[in-house]
């Protein structure tokens, strides 16, 4: 009976927690957003507290100019932070905090390819992934501890089994869940810099770069991130779905001139 009620517990607080991506995409999320933003902000000010940030006007212009123009028609506070550090990276958090490293310029060649990275990691904000992912993890070790509770694998068989079971869920949903995500952050990303008057085509080149500075990677399968080559088809398919976004910002005068500093 205890079993019982706790299956339709969880049960109940799945369907209640059904909500929908920008891209229509059923998503589980059980997070409160309020709690997701405090978040946001106390992991910002620990990577700032842990990391050079950058002082130089003219690449801190460069980067504000391209958050401006993709977050023109998101409404609230961007707020912006540029890393100096060798890392290919940059990162969005709930509660608008953008934070860019100086190794991603080395790779994003100009405007249009940096403003794929952001408007990538702004599509993971927009599309509550952070709140998506915690809600996965929390509902896969309640499962796995329910399972647990009813069959309590006492002995060295079922403790085996029961492990078995935990590599089956990370691989099974929780990794195939990440990739649909970092794919739906790179479609949503594409529709914000085409709004923005940046070219998305230009978001093939950067994955490009990426590959050929990308160290070996695992299989797709053990990945949480799709392989270069499928998020590049992935583009590609989606470019003629957005390239007349792009067109008409161009037409409506969104011809971002945001200037990288010459390279040293």
């Amino acid at each position: 009976m205890r079993h019982t009620i706790w299956g339709w517990v969880f049960l109940c607080l799945w369907l209640a927690a059904c909500a929908t991506s920008p891209m229509g995409r059923s998503q589980l999320v059980l997070m409160p957003e309020d709690q997701l933003v405090q978040m946001g902000l106390q992991a910002f000010e620990q990577i700032k507290r842990k990391e050079t940030v950058e002082t130089d006007p003219a690449l801190n212009t460069y980067v504000r100019c391209v958050v401006d123009a993709l977050t023109r028609d998101l409404g609230g506070q961007w707020d912006v932070v540029v890393f100096r550090s060798d890392q290919v990276n940059a990162f969005a958090l709930p509660g608008g905090h953008i934070g860019v490293y100086t190794g991603l310029l080395q790779v994003a060649e100009n405007q249009h390819q940096l403003a794929a990275v952001i408007g990538h990691e702004i599509g993971h904000v927009l599309a509550r992934h952070s709140n998506e992912r915690m809600s996965q993890q929390f509902a896969v070790q309640q499962g796995l501890a329910l399972v647990q509770a009813i069959a309590n694998p006492g002995s060295a068989t079922g403790q085996l089994a029961m492990a078995a079971l935990g590599l089956g869920a990370q691989v099974g949903v929780l990794l195939p869940y990440s990739r649909i995500q970092e794919s739906e952050a790179d479609l949503i990303g594409l529709e914000l810099m085409a709004r923005a008057g940046f070219d998305p085509r230009e978001a093939v080149a950067l994955w490009r770069n990426m590959d050929r500075a990308g160290k070996a990677a695992p299989p797709e399968w053990l990945s949480t991130h799709p392989s270069h080559e499928t998020r590049i088809r992935e583009i590609e398919a989606y470019l003629p779905k957005v390239m007349p976004l792009y067109q008409q910002a161009r037409a409506q005068g969104r011809t971002p001139r945001c200037r990288p500093p010459e390279r040293r």
